[in-house]
């Protein structure tokens, strides 16, 4: 009888582990995976040196219509959500520093070099290929008198027609090959007004752009030509992602400060660092060196601990320790980030 129950207990046990074993791997099955990382991009303002003198004619001062078409282009592309899209004031600050000039908005090349210094996955370029439109005088009817001032010939009708032209290309930060190209044209047509008629009182522009996001703007002709044609662009550069490919980031820094629980890296957002990145620390112990050539060819450390970013700027990281202690200057803090 002992002999009985021994053997029952036993076979629970293995029932209650077996089924132990099955919740664990159905727990590990359905456990969601955690969501790939957008890739980052930045939309230069577009090159429009070939519709300049039409846009001066047009406003009536030299606008850089370029400006207001990247603009719209990164609402779009925020609005959407497939990219995550560096911020204006960031992007601002990197070409000021680089003194890029606006001969450069559509250089594979150039764009390139800015893009990996923002630790980006790929740039926007374009251009403004068509930007205005015609105006028609009709005349209608063909009979009597001075109808209106026209005489014997009938009146006329004015009708405007905008048209507006744009092209991107989607540009690799490492090799500057153009990953994939959009392009969009919009056109509107209205009778008895202007290219920038129908928009009410609206008159917002000045040397330095346009700020075509504005209702008054958008219910112009040429607002609605602009409207159209960045909406056509803007899906292109979406269904463009898949050619995209997210870049592995590696970054290694020094520790500059410790104070108390918050540590200060060398490095920064210009690296591709971001508030959340988790780096490992870790202290050098020995410099292996090529007996032929004198040049250190490996390095041997020991990890110290983990910390984590709170606060970044361009050229330095302040962080939180997550583990370990005994922190100090010049101790090596490495990440490998996508």
């Amino acid at each position: 009888m002992k002999r009985t129950w021994k053997t029952i207990l036993t076979f629970g046990m293995l029932l209650l582990a077996s089924s132990l074993v099955a919740a664990d791997t159905t727990w590990a099955q359905d456990k969601p995976a955690a969501p790939a990382r957008k890739k980052r991009v930045a939309v230069f303002d577009f090159e429009y040196g070939t519709v300049r003198s039409g846009v001066a004619a047009l406003f009536g001062t030299d606008v850089d219509v370029g400006k207001g078409i990247g603009d719209l282009i990164v609402k779009r592309l925020v609005q959407d959500g497939t990219y995550s899209v560096i911020e204006r004031k960031a992007l601002d600050k990197i070409l000021a520093e680089q003194n890029f000039s606006t001969s450069d908005r559509a250089n594979p090349a150039s764009a390139a070099k800015i893009g990996k210094i923002l630790g980006l996955d790929a740039i926007i370029i374009g251009s403004i290929t068509q930007f205005g439109g015609e105006n028609k005088n009709t005349k209608v009817g063909g009979a009597g008198g001075g109808f209106g001032g026209f005489g014997i010939g009938g009146f006329s009708k004015k009708s405007s027609k905008a048209i507006v032209t744009v092209d991107a290309r989607i540009v690799d930060i490492d090799t500057a090959e153009i990953l994939a190209v959009a392009d969009g044209k919009g056109e509107s047509k209205r009778e008895s007004t202007s290219l920038l008629g129908g928009g009410g009182s609206w008159g917002g522009w000045g040397v330095g752009g346009v700020d075509m996001s504005t209702s008054g703007f958008e219910s112009t002709i040429i607002g609605e030509a602009v409207k159209a044609a960045v909406d056509q662009l803007s899906t292109g550069l979406i269904a463009g992602n898949t050619r995209l490919q997210t870049r592995t980031i590696i970054v290694e820094g020094l520790v500059a400060a410790v104070e108390g629980d918050t540590i200060i890296l060398n490095v920064g957002a210009k690296t591709g660092i971001k508030v959340g990145d988790q780096l490992s620390v870790e202290r050098l112990t020995r410099e292996i060196k090529d007996p032929a050539t004198g040049q250190v060819i490996r390095r041997l450390t020991s990890k110290l601990g983990v910390v984590q970013v709170t606060d970044v700027d361009d050229v330095s990281a302040v962080c939180k320790i997550v583990s370990g202690a005994d922190f100090k200057v010049g101790d090596m803090a490495k990440t490998v980030t996508q």
